[in-house]
């Protein structure tokens, strides 16, 4: 695959030099009898999004994804078992002491490599084709309405990248909630083990993408939020806090602004998609085996879908959306492409 995106890269690259990839902005280029290319929304920012600036987003979303939801694995057992099992598990600090009380120490880390692998897949698709659905939609409107309607933008992009990231994640999300819901002893803990069973009992697990509707479910009014507000709250952060140029701040100070924006729209995000997340978790129960999803939520009830956990979820995705727009914002400073967002001007 890396290959791959370097050829393709090298020949972009390449490209420039000579007849340009893509349309240029009308303020930037023009053609030699005065008459101005299309505008392009690849090329109308101070960085170009060519190939290899796409392959750099997605793998600034491996990072940012795979990196902060392995390392909230604990919150997420404690979070999926009081989803789970209510009537036991009630609160953050209790479920964790009780886990690990019947299970040990490291149970309340069970089910972080299917974690890691799943969630770096999923970030590699979310972040990578968020950025070019984004052109896409911004030049399928053209200039003006790229401004006009940017919000509808935001959320076309991201709907339209999630639904392939689910996609990526699907499998791995699966084996996790299996492995972190299932009482001690009766499910392998080990990846192989694991995804094998689940695929050796497909019938019972509907593994492996059985869960990739509530999983859309959940996760795309999810990324529809984290994306969308993140855009409008960094906008306001540099038209009414931060009021000159965005390029004359230290990366400090916009990396900052990254955070605080994140943690903002996790918030949302959490209590968006929290009762698709519970229903989710209460696939992988043992008693829901053979129900359908529809009966799950009837049974479950939509009060306890929408509240068993929230306190934590909200606790979580709000610390992991901050701290995945950050990773993702600094890996693009590193890679000379600047922080996301910022205040847009009127056309």
């Amino acid at each position: 695959m890396f290959s791959v995106f370097n050829t393709i890269a090298t020949s972009t690259l390449r490209a420039k030099t000579a007849t340009p990839l893509l349309a240029t902005t009308p303020s930037a280029h023009a053609a030699a009898g005065g008459e101005k290319k299309p505008w392009n929304s690849r090329t109308a920012g101070h960085v170009v999004h060519d190939n290899m600036y796409y392959f750099k987003c997605m793998i600034a979303g491996v990072l940012s994804c795979g990196l902060t939801h392995t390392i909230i694995t604990p919150l997420d057992v404690a979070k999926c078992n009081m989803q789970v099992n209510p009537g036991k598990y009630k609160g953050l600090l209790p479920t964790v002491r009780k886990i690990m009380a019947e299970e040990g120490s490291s149970a309340i880390w069970k089910g972080w490599v299917p974690t890691a692998i799943g969630y770096s897949a999923q970030g590699f698709n979310k972040f990578g084709f968020y950025e070019i659905f984004k052109d896409v939609y911004s030049n399928l409107a053209g200039e003006e309405n790229a401004y006009k309607y940017r919000g509808w933008i935001y959320l076309a992009g991201s709907a339209s990248a999630e639904f392939i990231a689910d996609i990526a994640l699907c499998p791995m999300e699966m084996v996790k909630v299996k492995i972190q819901t299932s009482p001690k002893g009766e499910w392998p803990l080990q990846l192989g083990p694991a995804t094998a069973l689940m695929s050796a009992r497909k019938a019972e697990t509907r593994f492996p993408f059985g869960s990739v509707v509530p999983l859309w479910s959940r996760q795309i009014p999810y990324t529809m939020a984290k994306f969308y507000f993140f855009e409008k709250v960094v906008e306001m952060f540099y038209t009414h806090v931060f009021t000159n140029p965005k390029d004359t701040y230290g990366k400090p100070t916009q990396l900052g602004v990254t955070f605080a924006s994140g943690y903002t729209a996790g918030v949302i995000c959490a209590i968006v998609s929290h009762p698709a997340d519970s229903l989710v978790s209460q696939l992988g129960k043992a008693d829901n085996k053979g129900k359908s999803i529809g009966q799950i939520a009837s049974e479950v009830g939509i009060k306890k879908l929408c509240t068993a956990g929230l306190g934590t979820r909200i606790l979580m995705i709000g610390t992991l959306t901050g701290l995945q727009w950050w990773i993702y914002d600094t890996f693009k400073t590193a890679c000379g492409m600047g922080t996301t967002g910022g205040a847009v001007k009127k056309h």
